[in-house]
């Protein structure tokens, strides 16, 4: 039993919410009821690569999504990049979910952004569906996850805003378990065709092996979406501040066990 409104019982909900999330495969229907949080993750992950290539001076063309759940961002590089560039823009893609769950769980912590998170996640999917998304499976599914998130910073209750927000943030963090054998693959089929990993492009364009940048990633991932539930989730956030006395009043406690 934990006390309704603790830490502990948020972190209960997360955990709970966590699992449900991965067993949901595994129940009847359950692949239909996760379809749309499957493509919800690869849309963070293919628009951290466009992004991240727009941020190297390049230019983001359009992004894929498949009915499997793969993706595909296609940008338009220089011929000089230079590999840091190239590595750089191969690593957007499987941080950007932890970058984007960790923005969105710092945000719980704070009342006044809970729907203006909610309502600029909306936003930026459906604009990303007018500018850059280029497949079927986009077009049929990310306008309704958007379409959700508005209702919900629209009609819900604070109190689901702010579990919705902490939920995409931990969903997003997940979705490294779901690309955790393609991190550490240097070679991956996506949309039928034969290429390079993201691990894979990082290791031709740098040193070191695919499974050490793999490694990297997860521990970076972790550290950011871990500090950030530890500060949104602390009882400092929850509880109001103490209220500061004068230093001559005096205040004396009755405990249930005083006689």
């Amino acid at each position: 039993m934990v006390e309704p409104g603790s830490q502990a019982e948020q972190v209960g909900r997360l955990i709970l919410a966590g699992f449900v999330v991965i067993a949901l495969p595994s129940l009847p229907l359950g692949n239909y009821l996760i379809y749309p949080f499957m493509i919800l993750t690869t849309w963070f992950h293919e628009m951290g690569h466009g992004l991240t290539a727009m941020m190297m001076g390049q230019d983001f063309v359009q992004l894929q999504i498949f009915s499997d759940g793969s993706g595909v961002a296609e940008s338009m590089v220089a011929e000089d990049i230079s590999p840091f560039a190239r590595a750089t823009m191969a690593a957007g893609g499987p941080l950007a979910p932890s970058i984007v769950g960790a923005g969105l769980i710092l945000a719980s912590a704070r009342e006044k952004f809970w729907r203006p998170a909610l309502w600029i996640m909306a936003a930026a999917i459906f604009a990303s569906v007018i500018i850059y998304v280029r497949s079927p499976t986009g077009y049929a599914v990310l306008p309704l996850v958007a379409a959700f998130l508005a209702v919900i910073a629209w009609k819900a209750s604070a109190g689901i805003a702010r579990f919705t927000l902490q939920f995409l943030g931990v969903l997003a963090a997940m979705s490294m378990l779901r690309d955790f054998n393609y991190l550490f693959t240097e070679q991956a089929v996506i949309g039928g065709q034969q290429m390079l990993s993201d691990t894979g492009q990082i290791e031709a364009s740098l040193w070191l092996p695919h499974w050490f940048w793999a490694t990297l990633i997860i521990t970076i991932s972790a550290v950011m979406v871990g500090a950030s539930l530890k500060y949104a989730l602390s009882d400092n956030r929850r509880l109001p501040p103490a209220r500061k006395l004068p230093a001559n009043v005096l205040q004396f406690k009755r405990t249930p066990d005083d006689k």
